[in-house]
């Protein structure tokens, strides 16, 4: 993903409270969707309910779950240095009223994102289904060391966003839409574009798409990933002293220094178990789910190990 939209991205998970977005705002997202993230991209896999990896009597959804409105409407680097009423004409209508706004963006990855009645559709009963689905999902049906699971997906009725591409990105906007002196008008039904500058993506959209979601990941225990740290980094610590015994050269040998595992690094502990020591009976004693955070946003802008220019 284009990292330009990195920004809003990283706002919307930290406004609405822990929401993701789809890669870009296009692809349908819904509760019990399972996926991995693979060179920035979100790669749906399957659907908990529609694989029939839960009883139809333990399926517990609950909708028309009312969103805070203020939440789901913010801005960052954005200013209005215009907004005013004026008067055209037309050869058909004659003269008419419009009103005229322009919004200035103060540099790349700025936005102005704009919502109306968000409401989600989650999984209720999440902790009664959780453990079971990692037995299920890592051993009887699947197996799967990384995964992440939709829990929750917002719909708004309709929603704006415009995000700038450069550091003097602008915005021109009108409508003729009846409004009370001078109010903003940026997502307002009419409103149209009038002229742009620099800008990489606007668009309003109208239907109640599930682009918007949280998630739970799938991640290792963390008095299993201590023990496995604890036989790692002496191993670590003793490579070059090993190899150089080992080996019929004579390589420069640094102090080692191991730094804390990163999370691709943690779920390779599930790789150097022995055989058979991780089945459907000790599953859990190797994974829990975790909420996807902000380290999680950055893997969609990571492309073979590099961002994404």
């Amino acid at each position: 993903m284009n990292t330009v939209n990195r920004n809003f991205y990283r706002n919307l998970f930290i406004r609405t409270g822990g929401f993701f977005a789809t890669d870009f705002l296009k692809q349908n997202m819904y509760p019990g969707d399972f996926f991995q993230i693979r060179n920035g991209e979100i790669i749906v896999l399957g659907n908990i309910f529609q694989n029939n990896m839960v009883d139809k009597e333990n399926i517990e959804l609950r909708y028309g779950v009312q969103l805070n409105p203020a939440a789901w409407n913010f801005s960052d680097g954005i200013s209005k240095p215009y907004s005013a009423r004026g008067t055209g004409q037309g050869a058909i209508e004659g003269s008419f009223e419009f009103s005229k706004q322009i919004i200035a963006f103060s540099g790349t990855g700025s936005f102005i994102f704009k919502c109306n009645a968000p409401e989600s559709v989650k999984i209720l009963n999440w902790n009664e289904i959780a453990q079971q689905l990692i037995i299920k999902l890592t051993q009887t049906m699947y197996s799967f060391r990384e995964l992440y699971l939709v829990t929750e997906i917002a719909v708004p009725q309709d929603w704006t966003l415009a995000i700038s591409g450069s550091d003097n990105g602008e915005l021109e906007i009108a409508t003729e839409s009846e409004n009370d002196g001078l109010v903003d008008i940026f997502g307002q039904a009419g409103t149209k574009t009038t002229q742009s500058k620099g800008i990489e993506y606007y668009h309003h959209e109208t239907k109640r798409k599930p682009v918007f979601f949280k998630a739970k990941k799938l991640v290792p225990q963390q008095d299993k990933l201590e023990g496995f740290i604890n036989d790692y980094i002496p191993g670590r610590m003793n490579a070059g002293k090993w190899a150089s015994s080992f080996y019929k050269n004579d390589f420069y040998e640094d102090p080692v220094y191991v730094s804390a595992l990163t999370e691709n690094a943690q779920m390779c502990m599930t790789d150097m178990l022995a055989p058979n020591e991780l089945n459907p009976n000790t599953a859990l004693l190797y994974f829990r789910w975790e909420d996807a955070g902000l380290e999680d946003i950055e893997k969609l802008f990571l492309s073979y190990g590099n961002w994404r220019e």
